[in-house]
């Protein structure tokens, strides 16, 4: 069984594992990589330069220059793993076996952006990784492959993504393998679910607290968006505060008050914030605060 030949649109360090793992593997030939075009990726043209692999950069995949590079390599198959360009039909079908894609989310569900901060601010249990085949829609393709992972009380999206980085990596691979023995066939999405959901993509403004929210939906947009994210914000007599981490309160009694304001400095010096339904502890942040101040989703 020879090396199946493919071209690997990538970028970032979600598709660095899942090179290695191919290229271990000798089992995958590399005809070329095709980084984002705004690339700030530079692990990918080192992969070029020391495997003497193509490095094409292109604004637009879908170009008829670009078109004709690509199908002269003769690929079995082209691979996707976190490109953001739309690729249409008649570059989807270039390969014998067409083009996959490997996406951090639980399809039909949780298609398109910022999947992993989106599943834990929904409070899932358990998030997905679905290789799947690339159609012109948005991650609507014929699923290959997919796996779940727990998601557990003191996970947060630093945690979910040292999973995902090598989980992709693994289940990639797998998927990428199958087309050895042939053509694969896929399950129909919609034979899971007619309709499945949609993730935006998050953008500035979006890490700004709503303090007229439940504990339990702080503790978990806190989480979400935790380092290397952004960060939760709240305000404080005008100064940002940003928030790493917080813990809800067992047995916090529910009751009215006024959401955001600061209620008291614990003896370990962490400070208590009222919620819509009780409190929070904040563990760490980035700021000064005062008791009894109120903390606030916009700079004032």
């Amino acid at each position: 069984m020879g090396k199946l030949k493919i071209g690997y649109f990538a970028d970032g360090p979600w598709s660095h594992q899942a090179f290695e793992n191919m290229q271990a593997s000798g089992l995958v030939e590399f005809a070329f990589i095709t980084p984002r075009y705004d690339t700030k990726d530079t692990r990918l043209k080192e992969y070029a330069q020391k495997h003497g692999i193509d490095y094409i950069l292109t604004p637009n995949v879908n170009s008829s220059d670009y078109l004709v590079k690509v199908s002269s390599y003769n690929c079995d198959l082209f691979v996707s793993m976190s490109f953001n360009q739309i690729f249409r039909k008649n570059v989807i079908d270039i390969p014998k076996y067409k083009t996959i894609n490997c996406h951090a989310g639980k399809l039909p569900f949780y298609r398109g952006r910022n999947i992993l901060n989106w599943a834990l601010i929904n409070d899932e249990k358990e998030f997905g990784i679905t290789v799947h085949y690339v159609d012109e829609g948005i991650d609507t393709g014929d699923i290959i492959l997919q796996r779940t992972y727990p998601i557990t009380e003191e996970d947060n999206y630093k945690s979910l993504l040292e999973v995902a980085y090598v989980e992709c990596a693994k289940i990639l691979l797998e998927a990428v393998l199958m087309f050895q023995q042939g053509p694969v066939k896929g399950v129909d999405q919609k034979t899971i679910h007619p309709v499945g959901m949609y993730c935006g993509m998050r953008g500035i403004g979006d890490e700004l607290i709503d303090w007229n929210q439940s504990s339990r939906e702080i503790f978990n947009f806190v989480r979400a968006i935790c380092r290397p994210g952004p960060m939760a914000i709240s305000y404080l007599d005008g100064n940002e505060i940003k928030i790493n981490q917080v813990r809800t309160i067992a047995e916090a009694p529910v009751y009215k008050g006024k959401p955001g304001q600061i209620l008291c400095k614990t003896k370990e010096g962490s400070f208590l914030v009222k919620t819509k339904d009780s409190f929070v502890e904040l563990l760490e942040y980035e700021g000064k605060l005062r008791v009894g101040k109120m903390l606030k989703s916009k700079e004032s």
